[in-house]
C-alpha cells in the first residue's frame, strides 16, 4: 500500500503540496554590493519547510556557474543574476506574479 501526505491526503507519488507552496511563495530576488565591491544575489520569502533549499540553491548554483550558499530562509549566489534568476524560479514552477525584483 502507498504511503498517504498527512498534508492533502493524496498518496506520495501524487502528492501536489510542494507545488502549490511553489505557487503561493512571495520572493524577492535583488542584487547587493558587499565588502570589497563584490556584488551578490540574494533570493529571499522562500519558506524552508516547503521547499528543500538546499537543492534549489544546488540547480542554481550549476546553472549560474558560480557559488553561494543558503543561510536562513535566503539564497546568496556569487555575482549579478537577478533577471536569470527571475527566469530560472519561474522554469521550477514558481508564479511570475509573486517573484518581485529589485
Amino acid at each position: 500500500m502507498a504511503e498517504i501526505c498527512p498534508k492533502c491526503g493524496l498518496p506520495k507519488e501524487l502528492c501536489v503540496c510542494e507545488t502549490i507552496a511553489k505557487e503561493e511563495q512571495r520572493i524577492k530576488v535583488r542584487s547587493e554590493k558587499r565588502k570589497f565591491g563584490k556584488v551578490i544575489t540574494l533570493i529571499e520569502g522562500l519558506d524552508n519547510k516547503e521547499i528543500d533549499l538546499k537543492d534549489l540553491a544546488k540547480k542554481l548554483k550549476s546553472q549560474f556557474a558560480c557559488g553561494g550558499t543558503v543561510k536562513g530562509n535566503k539564497i546568496e549566489l556569487q555575482g549579478d543574476h537577478v533577471q536569470e534568476a527571475k527566469e530560472s524560479l519561474i522554469k521550477f514552477g514558481f508564479s511570475r506574479e509573486m517573484i518581485d525584483t529589485q
